[in-house]
Parts: structure tokens; sequence; C-alpha cells
């Protein structure tokens, strides 16, 4: 059996696709990122990630942003199961009517000084859903946003920056000129 599995291997070779080219890029930009977070609040910033309604396309790229490729840990940014301990609001979908109240109060409920970050077209416009019997639109009629990352869904390096937009905002520092 074994040797039946060491040949189909000789066989077929590596089937796997090689890593991106532009690893290099992205490594450089979270550790432009992660000295920004630190430089800014001396400390890990905390995130609670809030799902409005959305298609889950966009919180598969926040999610892969928890790999080892991105590794957002490792930058100084951790996200967090209360909103009482989170310093910014990353929200994505279009706000469905039966989540705007708990989106006011995950709002209401962050402490003071909070940043929100709309996640997606839905997020930023209401996307494709618009506003309907069953959405409300986009994040901004409910809550005020801080920044609004486009993209259906955005790329994990493109929803770090907006991250580091709103910090850099919330924080009135100029933004890095590069």
């Amino acid at each position: 059996m074994i040797w039946k599995i060491v040949r189909q291997i000789a066989r077929n070779g590596i089937r796997t696709e090689p890593a991106p080219q532009a690893r290099d890029e992205v490594q450089a930009e979270a550790g432009r990122i992660q000295a920004d977070v630190l430089a800014l609040l001396g400390q890990a910033l905390s995130i609670r990630m809030v799902d409005a309604g959305s298609c889950n396309g966009c919180e598969l790229e926040i999610n892969a942003l928890g790999n080892p490729y991105y590794n957002i840990e490792g930058l100084g940014i951790k996200f967090v199961a209360s909103p009482r301990h989170a310093d910014l609001l990353l929200v994505t979908g279009p706000v469905s009517r039966n989540m705007a109240t708990a989106l006011r109060r995950t709002f209401d409920a962050t402490p003071d000084p909070k940043l929100v970050v709309a996640v997606g077209d839905c997020g930023c416009d209401g996307g494709i859903f618009g506003e309907n019997y069953a959405s409300l639109g986009p994040v901004s009629r409910v809550i005020p946003v801080d920044v609004w990352v486009p993209g259906c869904p955005p790329a994990p390096i493109e929803i770090l920056r907006g991250i580091l937009t709103a910090v850099r905002r919330g924080h009135s520092l100029p933004a890095d000129p590069g």
C-alpha cells in the first residue's frame, strides 16, 4: 500500500501552488503598521469585529489576517470578544434591520475614544444589497464611521491599512506620506 502512494507522489510531483511573490512587500507594510500602532498607542490594539448582516466574504478576508502570512497578532493587534475591551469596531455588511439595535449597543458599550472601520462595499455604501425591506444600508446610517475600506471583499492588506488609518486619525497624527 505504501509503495502505491510513493509511486503516485513520484508520478504526480508537487501539486501545491507557489507562495505569493509579493511577500516581502506585505511583510514590510506589516512592519510599518506594527511600528505605527505601537508608537501611536503604546500598547496592543483591541478590535471587536461585528458582522451586521454580510455575506461573510469580508469575514474570510479578516480571518486571513490571523494566518502566518499576515500575522496580525504579531503586529500588536488582537480581536476581543467584548466591546468593553475594544479600541476599534470593525463592521462588515449592510446593517440588517435585525442587527441595527445590536450594532448601536455594541457601539455604545465601546469605551471612548472609539474608532469605527466599515469593511467592504456593503459596509461602505450598502453594496449589492443597498437599502431594502431587510437592510438599512451602510454602517454610517446606524453609527458614525471613521474609515471606509471598499472592496468586495477587500484584500487583507487593505483592511490593515484601513485599521492603521483609523488609528492615525483617532490620535490626530499625520498619515504616512509614502
